[in-house]
């Protein structure tokens, strides 16, 4: 049973292999639905990673579907000129930043919701709604373990593509998990310092 949101003050909605329209299979998405948008009518802090991105667009009113290419590996997003002065983004102003991506589905930018990132295969990777509603596309979390989970579970979609790389290749960059994880932090920060 989900709680009510009285009964929390942050949401954080994970990933999944499923989308936000496989309801007849996964029926807890209804529900799940349902709970984002009290979340958001209550004005609570909310982060949405990967599918979790996708159900806050949807909770919001806008489509989600398939993204012309999927991505699967580490890829550089690149904030916008809005990220760069934004208070969660601010630190991280490189031109890109080369973060870990496991997504075949993307959404329309909410209205009124403020764009922080986009990458070559995909425009719409992290918004920002009402200062402390937070959907990101990319997976910041990711550990070396994680990522290995994922490897073992989903690596049937490790197929030719454009932005799809292979087992070996996304295991060669894990150097890059701590920079991810520290603006995973910065991130959190940044959200918990509006409250």
């Amino acid at each position: 049973m989900i709680p009510e949101p009285e009964a929390y003050d942050w949401l954080i909605i994970m990933g999944g292999p499923m989308g936000i329209y496989d309801e007849k299979e996964y029926h807890w998405l209804i529900d799940e639905k349902k709970a984002i948008r009290k979340a958001i009518d209550k004005n609570k802090t909310i982060i949405g990673i990967c599918l979790g991105s996708q159900l806050i667009a949807d909770a919001l009113g806008e489509k989600v579907y398939k993204n012309p290419e999927k991505e699967i590996g580490w890829f550089d997003i690149n904030p916008t000129g809005q990220a760069k002065v934004n208070h969660l983004f601010g630190e991280n102003t490189a031109e890109k930043i080369m973060v870990f991506h496991w997504h075949g589905d993307t959404y329309n930018l909410p209205v009124h919701s403020t764009h922080l990132a986009y990458s070559i295969g995909c425009k719409s990777q992290a918004f920002l709604y009402r200062e402390k509603i937070l959907g990101l596309q990319f997976h910041l979390e990711v550990t070396e373990q994680s990522m290995k989970d994922m490897l073992k579970n989903a690596g049937h979609e490790l197929i030719d593509g454009k932005y799809i790389q292979s087992e070996s290749e996304i295991l060669a960059h894990t150097n890059n998990i701590e920079a991810n994880n520290k603006m995973m932090f910065e991130i959190l920060n940044g959200l918990n310092k509006i409250l």
